[in-house]
């Protein structure tokens, strides 16, 4: 080739370089998706808060900043039980959050994030990945216009933080207690008044007297609430909540317009998050619960048989309420106490029996 062909070959590549690099930026400007997340937690709440910063972290970080995420805790852009009609109406892509918030909405979002009586972590996954239990929630979400993903898990609960000792069911009548979702309405079946409040809510009102007792989560979380400073009697278990998973709730719309590739990310980083955040639970509870005891002076008791038994006849009450309330609302319901069943009864053999051996043979 001579010099004179050369250049002009040259010339023409380097027109179609350019061409391709101006073509490019705009491309990749349309590919981006911005994404607002909002949270029901306060900022840098530990576990709660930090895990769902973690969550709206990592899908930037996998997506090459693809999915440009801007998260809002509670209050920053809206308040904490507002993030579902945030999302839903398409103003926010997505929110973090327990699902059983919106049962007013429709009862069945209890489910996914745990009821009276309930699935544990393990057992809740069991029925999501491997038992209809996810195509239940898609086809609940879907009716509202979203879509939701295991995010999270707290694990079994305590029951709560209480201003008096609870002998008998009898000692709760006409007490004000802080606790959402089904379990509240079992409380209310046993005569209590049962409150639904947002995190960053329930100190104040414990501490002014507007509430008498409060469930939140457990002593890594609690600690740092400091819900000792107005109650002294910290009970265990908690019945209302065996293993609460928490959502990332997506727009709907905005979810299907999402490439595979990034479904399958947000995916992935929503089960990373879930395995991680229990690991970090399981991790924590104990050291926290030892600090409540021995520098609180936090009196721990344990519900007697005759409250829990009373807490299971209000249950089956609330859950013939709730199966009543749509034809959905029964299904789910079924699908729920069937795997409750099946692998309640592997569980009580597999790590029940385990736990009960083990603790013996160690003192534990």
């Amino acid at each position: 080739m001579d010099r004179r062909s050369f250049i002009k070959s040259a010339g023409v590549a380097a027109g179609s370089t350019a061409a391709a690099a101006t073509l490019a930026a705009p491309a990749i400007a349309q590919s981006r998706k911005d994404m607002v997340v909002v949270a029901t937690w306060p900022r840098d709440f530990p576990g709660l808060g930090t895990g769902a910063q973690r969550l709206a972290a990592r899908i930037d970080e996998l997506t090459e900043g693809r999915i440009k995420v801007q998260y809002f805790a509670a209050g920053e852009r809206v308040g904490a039980f507002d993030s579902f009609d945030e999302v839903a109406s398409g103003n926010a892509q997505a929110y973090h959050a327990a699902d059983y918030y919106w049962k007013g909405k429709h009862p069945g979002w209890a489910y996914f994030t745990s009821v009276p009586f309930g699935l544990t972590h393990n057992e809740h996954n069991a029925w999501l990945y491997h038992m209809g239990g996810q195509a239940l929630w898609d086809e609940l979400a879907g009716g509202f216009g979203l879509k939701c993903i295991a995010a999270g898990s707290t694990g079994v609960q305590m029951g709560g933080w209480f201003n008096k000792e609870i002998e008998t069911a009898d000692d709760l009548k006409g007490l004000k207690m802080r606790i959402p979702g089904l379990g509240g309405d079992v409380m209310a079946k046993l005569g209590a008044s049962p409150v639904s409040l947002p995190g960053g809510q329930i100190y104040e009102n414990l501490v002014s007297g507007a509430i008498d007792a409060t469930e939140w989560v457990g002593p890594w979380n609690d600690f740092f609430m400091k819900f000792y400073e107005a109650a002294k009697y910290y009970y265990y278990p908690g019945m209302h909540e065996a293993g609460s998973t928490l959502a990332f709730g997506m727009n709907a719309k905005w979810w299907a317009d999402l490439s595979k590739t990034d479904q399958q990310i947000i995916t992935a980083a929503c089960g990373e998050e879930h395995v991680f955040s229990m690991a970090e639970y399981n991790a924590n509870n104990g050291t926290f619960l030892a600090k409540l005891v021995k520098e609180h002076g936090v009196q721990l008791r344990e519900f007697s048989d005759e409250i829990y038994d009373s807490f299971g006849q209000a249950a089956e009450e609330v859950f013939t309420e709730t199966r009543a309330h749509s034809e959905l609302a029964n299904k789910i319901h079924e699908s729920f106490a069937a795997a409750r069943a099946d692998v309640g009864a592997w569980m009580k053999l597999s790590e029940g029996a385990y736990y009960a051996q083990r603790n013996r043979v160690l003192g534990l």
